[in-house]
């Protein structure tokens, strides 16, 4: 009997350590999360998606100079395209009433134009200077797209660049990497600012190099999702064939 006993323990215990190397964790490593994180959507329910884009930038005298940018794709969209606008306002500029010549001096940064994801930089040699990179994200609910608005402004064709400037300085929007990219060059050696969305990320970039500058770099994202989803039943499929596993021990 009691060898009996013993030689059924010790089949237990192969059988259990089998079981517990068989369903062993595997750990995931960050390159393979990183795709998955936050990518997952039900089938149908983005019905309508919309990026607006606009940098500024105002110098001491007030001159202000930039772009805005739009796009919105949804079902209905052939072909999707950004509309550009140039921005120009005047300010005190003219005799003694320019910005004195910049003479701050910003150095490095060459890594911000390959960085991944969201990257904002602000860099200053100035004085009284103010700069914003913001990224907004407006997700909203519905039961049908929103009305195409008309696109205001010249449709940005790929490969090509539409600019402006005035006494404030130049502005040059340019549909590059799958996106759009808006540099702004500030006249008298004030700085520039650099704003791109491509390649599944997104740059927010200022050099101040002058004094009493105003620089915005805007990005808003608007999604806006279906509230009509599949019927209960349909969700509900999956949750019904794993109940089925439990006349089996499950």
């Amino acid at each position: 009997m009691k060898t009996s006993y013993w030689l059924a323990a010790v089949c237990l215990a192969a059988s259990a350590s089998g079981y517990a190397n068989g369903f062993k964790p595997i750990e995931v490593k960050d390159q393979e999360l990183a795709q998955l994180r936050g990518r997952y959507v039900m089938p149908g329910r983005i019905i309508s998606f919309g990026v607006v884009m606009s940098s500024t930038w105002r110098n001491a005298s007030g001159d202000v100079i930039g772009a805005a940018t739009s796009m919105q794709i949804q079902a209905a969209t052939i072909k999707p395209e950004f509309y550009v606008s140039t921005i120009k306002q005047s300010g005190n500029s003219g005799p003694g009433g320019t910005p004195e010549q910049g003479t701050g001096n910003v150095v490095g940064g060459a890594g911000l134009s390959t960085s991944q994801g969201i990257t904002q930089s602000v860099r200053a040699a100035g004085d009284s200077n103010t700069a914003y990179n913001n990224v907004s994200i407006d997700v909203k609910e519905a039961n049908q797209a929103p009305a195409l608005v008309p696109g205001q402004g010249q449709a940005l064709l790929a490969g090509q660049t539409i600019s402006g400037s005035n006494a404030a300085g130049s502005v040059a929007v340019t549909a590059t990497g799958g996106g759009v990219q808006m540099a702004i060059t500030a006249n008298n050696n004030q700085g520039n600012a650099l704003q791109q969305v491509a390649q599944g990320g997104l740059l927010q970039n200022t050099r101040l190099m002058g004094n009493s500058n105003m620089v915005n770099n805007l990005t808003q994202l608007n999604v806006v999702l279906n509230n009509n989803g599949p019927s209960a039943g349909a969700l509900d499929c999956n949750l019904t064939q794993l109940n089925a596993l439990r006349t089996l021990g499950y």
